[in-house]
């Protein structure tokens, strides 16, 4: 019986075993246990995935993210909180050194809660604006819940963001309307590569204050498509932050909520939402990972990849201008439990650079074949005709995918003194032979003419 009990324990263990690889500490910035329990079906889908949550009030004398220079926590999730600061703990300053060591952080704003002086600070590094003012939030007068915002008009009723500006694989698409109650408003820089919007706002919505109506009529803070109601920011280091502009919508209340939508009942679509968002926030999709790879030198001319030809583990250091090159290398995507094949989005191609200070080659990797969890992309060319020192390199960074920096070096050398060609394999050079064993021949029949050519008999015979 007792083996029975722990081979079901075992069983139970795998099955909520950890779906992020960035880890499993997760630390949850809420002020008392009253407001824990507005998020507990929240909070407890992400410890049935297997995070190990922490709760701790942001002034706690016990709070830290850090210990002997390492993280102690994994992910932050920053609630809305009462206080208008957040203690030393979480400063802007720490928070940026969090993301640093690869640490994620998501933050839920609220219209009814001013934004803790840190988290702007925060947001304003990262090229992500907010307004200044408490209370701003955004309205949509066409699309919102005619059951609790009848008069206000500020629970918005949005469908699942189904195709992204970025057109890179939409890992937050699904079914139904996603509640948005008095939401917080973002706008992101136009300079940034390292933002883009999850949730964007109906191009009816405009951010609104309702203390000072007259001014935010007239000179509002975004409208339109401008506002975002969902953003993310990737950083180089692959460290991601999220920005919730409504904590409501992650509260109990709005997980199975019914709406009503130009007189249509309709059922709220948070709680899968909430669990797409987070699953990105917490890298449990969207992890790109390098696995095997290779290049090597073809024998012959032009041999191209080819899924028959196995590819060889040979990386050599020196290659000689204008030999055949193949290059192959192995990637995985990681998604929720497991790596998977990685698929680039339609119109989207990874890209192999062969540069020395500049690149000589830029060539598109094909897929070549697939395992069960990962895909083979490889390429053929030819080395240029200049000798160096050059790099193999993978420069892949988009949107909602890990970045992917791989760099391999090599030297290319010139021909060795019994590796030129000789005269007859240039074409270019065949005139000037023909040229030479025309004039050989000429003067050996000349010769010959000569040597063989009796000599006129000019002398007389006398009588």
């Amino acid at each position: 019986m007792r083996w029975l009990l722990s081979l079901l324990l075992l069983g139970y263990l795998s099955a909520v075993q950890a779906l992020s690889v960035a880890g499993t500490r997760l630390l949850v910035v809420l002020e008392d246990g009253a407001e824990r329990e507005k998020y507990g079906a929240f909070l407890g889908d992400l410890e049935a995935r297997g995070f190990h949550i922490t709760t701790e009030a942001p002034k706690s004398d016990s709070l830290s993210l850090f210990k002997h220079g390492e993280r102690t926590y994994d992910h932050v999730v920053l609630l809305p909180c009462l206080a208008k600061g957040l203690g030393p703990a979480l400063s802007a300053n720490v928070l940026l050194d969090f993301m640093k060591k690869e640490g994620n952080v998501l933050v839920a704003l609220s219209s009814e809660r001013s934004t803790p002086a840190a988290v702007q600070s925060l947001l304003l590094e990262l090229d992500i604006h907010i307004p200044s003012d408490k209370g701003a939030l955004v309205v949509d007068h066409f699309n919102y819940d005619s059951t609790s915002a009848a008069d206000k008009h500020d629970v918005l009723l949005l469908p699942y963001p189904t195709t992204l500006k970025t057109g890179v694989t939409n890992y937050f698409g699904g079914d139904g309307l996603i509640a948005v109650p008095r939401a917080v408003g973002q706008t992101l820089g136009n300079e940034s590569p390292l933002t883009a919007p999850i949730l964007r706002a109906p191009c009816t919505a405009y951010s609104y204050n309702p203390k000072d109506e007259a001014d935010s009529a007239e000179d509002p803070f975004a409208t339109g498509s401008q506002l975002n109601i969902v953003s993310a920011m990737q950083a180089h280091n692959s460290a991601r932050l999220t920005v919730i502009g409504s904590a409501e919508m992650l509260q109990n209340a709005w997980f199975a909520e019914k709406a009503t939508l130009s007189g249509k009942a309709v059922k709220t679509a948070n709680r899968d939402f909430a669990e797409k968002v987070s699953a990105w926030a917490f890298k449990e999709v969207g992890v790109l990972k390098v696995g095997k790879l290779v290049h090597y030198q073809d024998e012959g001319v032009s041999k191209k990849v080819n899924t028959s030809v196995a590819i060889p583990e040979n990386n050599p250091k020196i290659y000689r201008i204008k030999s055949d090159v193949t290059f192959a290398v192995e990637i995985s995507e990681y998604d929720k439990t497991h790596y998977v094949p990685f698929v680039p989005p339609e119109g989207d191609a990874i890209q192999l650079e062969f540069s020395m200070l500049s690149p000589f080659h830029r060539l598109n990797l094909r897929p070549i074949s697939q395992t069960a969890n990962s895909t083979i992309f490889g390429t053929s060319f030819r080395t240029p005709d200049q000798h160096g020192i050059f790099n193999f390199r993978i420069n892949y960074r988009r949107p909602f995918v890990t970045n992917i920096d791989e760099k391999r070096q090599v030297t290319v050398r010139h021909f060795a003194h019994d590796e030129w060609p000789r005269s007859w394999q240039i074409s270019g050079a065949w005139v000037w032979i023909a040229g030479v064993w025309v004039t050989v021949a000429g003067w050996i029949a000349f010769v010959a003419v000569w040597l063989w050519s009796a000599p006129a008999n000019t002398v007389k015979k006398t009588q």
